[in-house]
């Protein structure tokens, strides 16, 4: 990470202060003074303010429980986002691991590690994520099978990948899925002839929505629930 950056993140520091201080001389990295802000610097580099050891942050992983009406984005100008809830410093370095849609709820994690996001997201990591659903008319038999057996998505190349449905109740179902192409599950219902009144994610991978997380708050992410993501695969 260039050094500007990584003051700024581990400091009070604006990027624009961070460079005026390491011009100034002000910063040693592993005791050695260095002047040049865009200078890159290892991950076990020792670094010092004026004499003071410079702490670097540790990476953040949250847990947020998204309500309707809240976009998955960093800044919108109609709308309220995910990150006006957060009340975090940098926000600017987090990241959302797998967006939902303005009216989709549940489960979003959010992190600043870019390593970690990428488990998340990547679809070679094959991780399941789980949907509650409330339909507009009964689910019927020959639409489960046909979830089940991979459909084919209008102006998609290849068919969807084999969903998991369990029924719950003639209008409800819980549907687990491991890609996530645009408004996938919403485009699934439609092709066999349903529709989604409301959608609810409320897992991923090993990573279940805290049942005592109120819509629009969030918690970090235990040890358990990060390690359960970084070892797969």
């Amino acid at each position: 990470m260039r050094l500007d950056k990584l003051i700024s993140h581990s400091t009070a520091f604006t990027r624009s202060q961070a460079r005026r201080v390491i011009k100034k001389g002000e910063v040693t990295v592993d005791g050695i003074v260095i002047t040049n802000p865009a200078q890159h610097i290892g991950e076990d580099a020792q670094l010092e303010y004026l004499g003071v050891a410079v702490k670097k942050p540790e990476p953040r992983y949250l847990m947020f429980n998204k309500p309707a009406g809240v976009v998955c984005a960093n800044h919108d100008e109609r709308h309220a986002t995910v990150f006006d809830s957060l009340f975090l410093p940098r926000l600017e370095t987090l990241h959302i691991a797998g967006r939902l849609d303005i009216d989709t709820t549940g489960l979003v994690l959010i992190t600043d590690d870019g390593a970690w996001l990428h488990r998340i997201t990547s679809p070679k990591y094959k991780h399941q994520k789980t949907y509650l659903l409330d339909l507009d008319s009964a689910i019927t038999d020959k639409q489960i099978n046909a979830l089940e057996n991979g459909i084919q998505l209008k102006g998609e190349k290849k068919r969807c990948q084999p969903a998991s449905v369990f029924k719950i109740s003639q209008t409800r179902i819980r549907l687990s899925i491991y890609e996530g192409k645009y408004h996938q599950v919403k485009r699934m219902l439609a092709a066999v002839g349903n529709h989604v009144l409301q959608l609810h994610r409320e897992k991923i991978a090993n990573i279940q929505l805290d049942s005592s997380l109120k819509e629009g708050h969030w918690r970090e992410l235990t040890e358990m629930e990060i390690k359960g993501i970084s070892d797969k695969g």
